[in-house]
């Protein structure tokens, strides 16, 4: 048998332990590795509203300015709040919205004569319009007792009246406006003596 020289040996030796390093490497027992989980949530995007708000759900009258012809009671509407909260592209183009009223006959709590809801009036004030222009309050109506303040305006709150409104619901939205009214009740002098009472309504249209 021939002998290699030792130098070859051994080279070959240190080339065998070479190529056994380079096999596949095992983890540890126990050793970990994170992995970072993310999400983005969009909030949930509620609607806007178009609403109305009373200050009190109720007002009494007492009796001031009459005359010798007429009895007249007054007071003051609650303030009347209409909030938008909707954004531009939410209303419909060309919508409006308007704040109407009209009261119920007055009745007696003993069986006394009713008066009539045109012997109520109003007189609407815009408290907060904003700054666009754009909303404004009704005109005032008369009641039958009265000599009309505009054309056709004496009929009392028979039927529903404009107490305020806009012509551009998306020009004023994301806002909020107040309004209230002189309310006046005028009778004449023989009505009968008691407590009576009548119902407001105001409705929200668009």
């Amino acid at each position: 048998m021939k002998i290699q020289p030792k130098w070859l040996l051994a080279a070959a030796v240190a080339l065998t332990a070479s190529v056994a390093l380079q096999g596949p490497a095992v983890a540890d027992p126990g050793d970990s590795t994170d992995v970072e989980v993310t999400v983005d949530i969009a909030p949930i995007k509620e609607p806007g509203v178009l609403a109305m708000s009373i200050a009190a759900d109720s007002v009494a009258l007492s009796e001031d300015g009459s005359t010798l012809e007429t009895r007249q009671f007054t007071g003051t509407l609650p303030k009347v709040t209409v909030t938008d909260t909707r954004t531009g592209d939410e209303i419909p183009e060309g919508a409006a919205w308007a704040v109407l009223g009209n009261a119920s006959d007055f009745l007696g709590d003993a069986g006394q004569a009713p008066i009539s809801a045109g012997h109520l009036g109003w007189k609407p004030h815009l408290i907060d319009g904003g700054d666009t222009g754009l909303v404004a309050e009704g005109e005032e109506v008369a009641t039958v007792l009265d000599e009309p303040t505009q054309p056709g305006n004496n009929v009392g709150l028979v039927d529903q009246e404009l107490l305020v409104s806009t012509f551009d619901s998306g020009e004023v939205s994301e806002g909020s406006y107040t309004v209230n009214a002189d309310l006046f009740l005028r009778t004449p002098a023989d009505v009968a003596a008691g407590s009576y009472a009548s119902t407001l309504t105001l409705s929200l249209f668009e």
